[in-house]
């Protein structure tokens, strides 16, 4: 096939289909030779009345010699440009693109020799004729900024592409749709309502539903004020029990009353206590006497009407109170003398006064009658109420001087253990501030830090720059077969320790890195260092061990400058020998290192 020869075609400078024919014209002249036939012709040679299939490639012919001086001079032309393919423009078009070659080369090994060297060059790109109308706008002119705050006017790239959504989602719901859901739900309902069971009247609605009236509540007769006293009485009560009863003393639980139960006979909530007299009922018989009166002319007495107050439009209602087993004195009944009851009766809440009316303040609970309540009868002036207060200071007094003299009889009990006397007595149960107890949580976390903190290698106590890539190549390989000295045995052993310290720091106090630094192979994996510590565990060792090996290799460092001679090392000799130290080191930006 034609195909099969192109590979051979422009090596000889021919055709495929010449060197075909070629093929078919030697195999016909080899079979013709062994079939003993003189070779006469060509095999190839059209009989009469055939078509070449190729006449491309028939042999020139010779011109013909009566041809015109014009057309010979335009064949000696095509015959000398069709030989000349090296001229002066093919030299030109093939210098031109070697150059380009050798440029792109040179370009090429620069960037290579400066990658090499540590220098990052930022890709270069194409500037393009023109603008490019998908990276900025032609001719855009910003406004001025005002006085007011624009930033959430400012374009989010996040924000969808408008382009890309479609007609629904900018038109939104469509009322069909929203009605076809609503119907939908209203099926759902009435399904469910049938389940229920729920009769049709309801679901029909043709009975107006009747609307709910507030719950209209007497106004309380104990203020906020009382209960807050009662409180207050009975948590003082509390407290003053448990300090007596830390001692165990007998006696004083007698003079303390317990406030925080009723007595037991008062535990039922009392009846409420009948009306007297029913206004309303009493004005209702006076209205049916009245209009059954017969007629004034039989003469005789009025009707007899039952007595009534006019002192207002409506007739006078009589308050009724629920009596109050908790704020009444125990040991008393209703049926006590009644000089030893609050005015207008103590075991009702509120107390009203017999002469003004007026709502009095609820009566304290007093177990041991302890507060006479014999000033309740007394005037509300404030000349009887000086009186009264006097009195009541003469009596304590007159109390207090009939008491018996102390004994002076005590015990004194000495603790057993030093721990009991340390040990402080926290007597009232109180409640630590929160912001104390945050500062001292952050005391101690400081404090804890720093102690873990002495423990920890000097690069990282000092905050000095490490390595970001821990070099493994400065171990000796664990399969060779050098002996090593004493010497290099204890360097081996200092610089796997320090190799396990820098892992250590990597992982629980990494170096901090800038974002824009950071690349992909710079920084060895977290987990790459905990495989290490897993391996090579890392050791920590107390205050005093830290402190000993401090003093040996403080002790070991001046045998040293003895030994070497650098015990009066000055500052500029230090400094030249740091100089020509720093200026062996190379940094390369590419690799971090």
């Amino acid at each position: 096939m034609p195909t099969q020869w192109r590979t051979i075609a422009s090596i000889i400078g021919r055709t495929a289909v010449q060197c075909l024919e070629r093929y078919e014209y030697l195999l016909d002249q080899a079979q013709k030779e062994v079939d003993g036939e003189a070779a006469a012709d060509s095999p190839r040679k059209l009989k009469p009345g055939e078509i070449d299939p190729n006449p491309e490639t028939e042999a020139a012919r010779p011109d013909p010699k009566d041809m015109d001086e014009d057309e010979l001079e335009m064949l000696s032309e095509a015959r000398a440009r069709l030989a000349n393919t090296q001229g002066k423009k093919a030299k030109w078009k093939a210098r031109e693109e070697q150059l380009k070659e050798a440029h792109r080369l040179a370009a090429v090994q620069k960037l290579r020799e400066l990658r090499a060297a540590g220098i990052e060059l930022a890709p270069r790109e194409k500037k393009k004729r023109g603008l490019d109308h998908n990276a900025e706008i032609p001719f855009e002119k910003l406004p001025q900024p005002g006085f007011h705050d624009t930033s959430n006017e400012i374009f989010d790239q996040a924000a969808p592409d408008f382009s890309r959504l479609r007609l629904q989602h900018l038109d939104g719901e469509l009322r069909t749709e929203k009605e076809e859901r609503e119907r939908r739900k209203d099926k759902q309902k009435l399904k469910q309502w049938k389940e229920n069971d729920i009769p049709m009247v309801v679901l029909q609605n043709q009975e107006p539903a009747k609307k709910r009236r507030k719950l209209v509540l007497p106004e309380p007769r104990i203020s906020d004020q009382e209960l807050q006293q009662v409180v207050k009485l009975g948590r003082a009560s509390e407290a003053a029990r448990e300090v007596s009863t830390e001692g165990g003393h007998q006696p004083s639980d007698t003079l303390l009353a317990d406030y925080s139960l009723t007595p037991a006979g008062d535990t039922q909530t009392p009846r409420t206590p009948a009306l007297t007299t029913d206004r309303i009922l009493q004005e209702a018989h006076n209205m049916m006497a009245l209009t059954r009166v017969d007629t004034p002319l039989k003469g005789g007495l009025n009707t007899h009407l039952q007595s009534s107050n006019f002192s207002g439009m409506t007739p006078q209602r009589e308050i009724v109170t629920t009596p109050n087993t908790v704020h009444t004195t125990p040991f008393r009944s209703q049926h006590s003398d009644a000089l030893h009851a609050p005015a207008g009766g103590g075991f009702h809440t509120p107390n009203l006064d017999g002469n003004s009316g007026a709502v009095a303040p609820t009566p304290i609970c007093d177990k041991l009658s302890i507060n006479r309540e014999e000033g309740a009868v007394v005037g509300h002036t404030p000349q009887t109420m000086h009186i009264y207060q006097r009195q009541l200071k003469e009596q304590l007094l007159s109390g207090l001087n009939s008491l018996p003299a102390p004994r002076n009889d005590y015990e004194i009990v000495v603790p057993d253990s030093e721990e009991e006397i340390k040990a402080p007595v926290d007597t009232v149960n109180s409640v630590e501030d929160q912001a104390d107890v945050d500062t001292r949580y952050l005391a101690e976390l400081k404090a804890k830090c720093e102690l873990e903190m002495q423990s920890r290698s000097q690069p990282v106590q000092r905050d000095l720059p490490r390595p970001v890539e821990v070099n493994m190549a400065v171990l000796c390989p664990p399969h060779t077969d050098t002996p090593l000295t004493e010497l290099q045995k204890a360097d081996e052993l200092i610089k796997t320790e320090m190799i396990t310290m820098l892992h250590y720091d990597a992982v629980y106090s990494p170096p901090i890195i800038p974002a824009e630094t950071k690349k992909r192979g710079q920084v060895r994996s977290q987990a790459q260092h905990l495989v290490y510590l897993e391996q090579h565990p890392y050791e920590t060792y107390s205050q005093d061990q830290l402190a000993q090996a401090n003093t040996v290799l403080q002790q070991e460092m001046k045998v040293v400058k003895q030994g070497m001679g650098h015990e009066d090392l000055s500052l500029e000799s230090y400094t030249q020998v740091w100089e020509e130290c720093l200026a062996r080191i190379l940094f390369l930006t590419s690799q971090n290192r």
